[in-house]
């Protein structure tokens, strides 16, 4: 009898304990292996994606998309920094993409090819739109710093494609996600001793239009590299317009606050990508509540 109590306790307990671990991975834990595609061979760089496929896939359908860029000045950085946000999307239902993108320390490039890549980067998913699964209408961008920056430029400038591609398929997002973005080049903003007289090709706050996508912008007032009046300025023209531009001001924090890991319990990153998920769903990228 003893021993018949014992082992029904352990069988109890390990499905206590597996139900447990089921749930909190439908809640967040997303730890799906992405497949990695070749997007772009230049001038001898081969630039790549990493695609995560959703929560919950199935073969026949098409998801919102999420493509992400990192931050580094145009300098520098990897796809690593924003694997979190697209894991957790993904687990949320959308497909979401990881892009490099040429940088000076590793391709001695500029600004400008870092948006031709962003640019052909999109391009290639509405290319390949049925192969990857991707709703070609609801392509979300998400970038950091100058992540930021390129995403934007994708739908904001006109110009700066490859000259062998297809320009007939767009490279424009659908929506923004821009995380202490770079959205000024002229005199006075950042990157402008890069740009020079060419900023008007480049800079997002200088090339608003009426009907950009729907964007949302996080930024701490803080920030060294921008000011949050170049920010408030960005919103204002957009809305002068007609375009949708929500704004979450973080009272005292610096440049790359929202990152995983730059706080002991990720408060910021908690909380902009929540905020983030709630703008996405009020787009219609997303159905039901955050996980986050």
């Amino acid at each position: 009898m003893k021993i018949y109590l014992a082992i029904t306790c352990l069988f109890l307990f390990t499905i206590t304990n597996v139900k447990s671990q089921n749930t909190n991975a439908k809640t967040y834990v997303f730890d799906t292996v992405p497949e990695r595609v070749v997007y772009k061979i230049i001038n001898g760089d081969t630039l790549k994606m990493d695609i995560y496929k959703p929560s919950k896939f199935k073969k026949r359908k098409k998801y919102p998309t999420l493509v992400l860029f990192f931050g580094g000045g145009w300098k520098g950085g990897s796809i690593a920094q924003l694997e979190p946000q697209a894991k957790y999307f993904a687990s949320r239902g959308m497909v979401t993409v990881l892009v490099d993108y040429r940088v000076k320390s590793r391709q001695n490039t500029t600004p400008f090819e870092a948006v031709s890549d962003a640019k052909s980067s999109i391009r290639f998913l509405r290319q390949h739109a049925k192969k990857y699964h991707v709703n070609t209408k609801k392509i979300a961008v998400m970038g950091a710093s100058a992540g930021g920056h390129i995403g934007a430029a994708t739908a904001m400038i006109i110009g700066l494609d490859e000259p062998n591609e297809d320009v007939s398929i767009s490279s424009k997002a659908n929506a923004l996600v821009l995380l202490n973005p770079v959205i000024d080049n002229g005199p006075g903003g950042y990157g402008y001793e890069r740009i020079g007289d060419r900023y008007m090709e480049i800079s997002p706050l200088h090339n608003i239009e009426k009907g950009a996508p729907p964007t949302v912008l996080f930024f701490g007032t803080k920030d060294q590299h921008v000011p949050v009046s170049t920010i408030n300025k960005f919103k204002a023209k957009m809305e002068a317009v007609g375009n949708r531009c929500d704004l979450h001001l973080y009272n005292g924090q610096t440049h790359g606050f929202l990152n995983k890991g730059r706080q002991k319990d990720d408060k910021y990153y908690i909380e902009t990508v929540h905020q983030s998920d709630l703008f996405l769903k009020s787009i219609g990228y997303l159905k039901g509540k955050p996980t986050i």
